[in-house]
């Protein structure tokens, strides 16, 4: 079968060959038709499915760590977690990371991540100081920002080259524990107002209710949050429980969905709530179980996250809770952060506005209730994460991303488009 999506879907045969030096890549790139970069596989779609992937994460080795100054220079294979545990000890954590440690710093990159604070920090070139990579043509080039290399790689999608080492900038702290404030609203009004309330506290995520009907439409759980400072650089990480097998397609069902929803939502203290929690707790809670995709079953599943403008986030997210409501395809998994303005890279998803992330199994319908969805997200001048899809139309993806026609022209006239191809890129023609 070979690699596959964290999504478990869809499944096709593959020839891997693992990244283990620059000389072996050239000659793989010279005699291979077509490939695409492959990390960790935490990607949830087809954006590193091929036919032929390249393992970038047996690539991975520590370069440099300047500790009074925080820069890090690693191998693109390294994973955040490997990273986080080196650095937490010494005072230093990444100034974005992504709702997962278990991807490599080349994906990282290659996705242009966000986190729970891009209304403060947005994404995770903003962190990148300079990357070398190797392009189409086998050269390997350095770039930093202002380089056109350097916008069309950060949310490329691992389409212009193999990123090889990445110098990063690390934030600066006095704790392994995040100082956290839960707010519990009744609607989407109240968790609106309570994001803008709290907008200046270094990171913000909802759980929302995606079941929720009528005047309770858009309840949901909204946690803030930012570092201690009790000087207590303490860290390990927790010990991960293990999903064994996959879960029968049955078991996740509009009933289970709701039960989970219910039980969730009402633990949680009314009005506002503090406690103590560690990096883990709050950065990172789904790494704690291993293999959580397999609760979707065997038929796999897929993340639909689309963000809208900050002016239009109100109504177009009334309006796709709605129809997410009414299907009865809920998700117990439904993430809502608020963000702040696009940077200038070709295909990074983020713009000044609001996300939603769900989860769904593959299942009869899905499909034809994503592409409802889409309609409304275009309608509201919103777009498509490449990183979470695998199902999007070309036309459909066109309409959100301005900047397409710029990384297809840079594509082109490098050659990437001759060598670097996922089944995503091919589907939606970039």
């Amino acid at each position: 079968m070979g690699l596959i999506s964290w999504g478990m879907y869809p499944i096709i045969k593959n020839k891997k060959i693992s990244l283990r030096d620059t000389k072996t890549l050239h000659t793989y790139i010279n005699s291979t038709d077509e490939f695409i970069p492959y990390g960790n596989g935490r990607s949830y779609g087809d954006s590193a499915l091929n036919e032929n992937i390249l393992y970038c994460k047996t690539y991975n080795n520590f370069l440099d760590f300047d500790v009074q100054n925080g820069i890090l220079t690693c191998q693109a294979g390294v994973l955040l977690s490997e990273i986080l545990d080196s650095v937490i000890k010494r005072g230093w954590f990444l100034k974005v990371t992504p709702g997962t440690k278990l991807i490599t710093l080349g994906g990282a990159i290659a996705s242009d991540v966000h986190g729970k604070n891009h209304h403060t920090q947005g994404c995770f070139s903003e962190c990148v100081e300079e990357f070398t990579i190797m392009l189409a043509s086998g050269e390997i080039k350095s770039c930093k920002k202002g380089d056109e290399l350097f916008h069309a790689t950060c949310g490329g999608m691992g389409l212009t080259g193999v990123i090889l080492t990445a110098k990063i900038s690390l934030k600066k702290i006095n704790s392994a524990f995040i100082n956290q404030t839960t707010i519990k609203t009744k609607n989407l009004a109240e968790t609106f107002e309570a994001f803008e309330n709290y907008k200046d506290i270094q990171y913000s995520v909802a759980w929302i209710d995606c079941l929720a009907k009528n005047e309770e439409i858009g309840k949901c759980l909204l946690m803030v949050g930012d570092f201690a400072d009790d000087g207590n650089l303490e860290y390990k990480s927790k010990k991960r429980l293990s999903i064994p097998f996959n879960f029968p397609s049955f078991a996740l069902n509009s009933l289970s969905v709701k039960a989970f929803n219910w039980l969730y939502y009402a633990k949680a203290k009314d009005g506002v709530s503090k406690q103590r929690v560690s990096i883990d707790t709050f950065f990172y809670p789904l790494d704690a179980i291993e293999n959580w995709n397999r609760i979707y079953g065997k038929n796999g599943f897929t993340q639909y996250q689309f963000i809208l403008p900050k002016e239009q986030s109100f109504e177009g997210l009334k309006e796709i809770l709605t129809k997410i409501s009414d299907s009865g395809k809920g998700s117990f998994l439904a993430v809502l952060k608020l963000y702040s303005k696009e940077n200038e890279n070709y295909l990074s998803f983020p713009l000044e506005g609001y996300s939603l992330a769900l989860d769904f199994k593959i299942e009869v319908g899905l499909f034809e209730l994503l592409n409802a969805l889409d309609e409304v997200v275009v309608k509201y001048g919103g777009r498509i994460y490449l990183t979470k899809d695998v199902r999007v139309s070309k036309e459909t993806f066109e309409k959100g991303y301005p900047k397409i026609e710029q990384f297809r022209d840079f594509r082109s006239k490098n050659y990437m488009d001759k060598k670097l191809n996922s089944l995503q890129s091919k589907r939606v023609k970039i």
